[in-house]
């Protein structure tokens, strides 16, 4: 195993490379209210990357909500996060967008991230 890339490795959940379309509200310098129809490239139980127009200014506090067809409000489907609140990390700047790498304020998931300890069974009930 090279050694080299495991210690370069910082994300803590793997990246699944789905495109899905994503609201993202944030504040401009004035303070003023920004929406904007993007997409996300990747998502991780930690953050995911988007696809934006507009910069955004590092740390920028950022409110991201997935739309979804009426059809699941009405029925009894499994309760899935759709408003997230996020915060940015870093802006790659492109010709014609921009790509935001997030990090959610909350993963989504209550499990174990994809490089932590392991956890043991202690005792045996035999």
């Amino acid at each position: 195993m090279n050694t080299k890339r495991v210690r370069g490795e910082r994300r803590k959940w793997a990246r699944l490379p789905l495109a899905i379309p994503v609201f993202v509200r944030s504040r401009d310098d004035k303070g003023k209210e920004c929406l904007e129809f993007a997409t996300a490239l990747n998502v991780s139980a930690g953050g995911m990357l988007v696809a934006v127009r507009r910069v955004l200014r590092p740390s920028a506090a950022i409110s991201l909500e997935i739309p979804s067809a009426p059809l699941a409000a009405l029925t009894a489907l499994p309760r899935a996060s759709r408003n997230l609140r996020a915060k940015a990390l870093r802006m790659t700047h492109a010709e014609g967008y921009h790509l935001l790498g997030l990090k959610f304020l909350r993963p989504l998931l209550n499990s174990h991230p994809l490089h932590g300890t392991r956890r043991r069974k202690v005792s045996s009930a035999v």
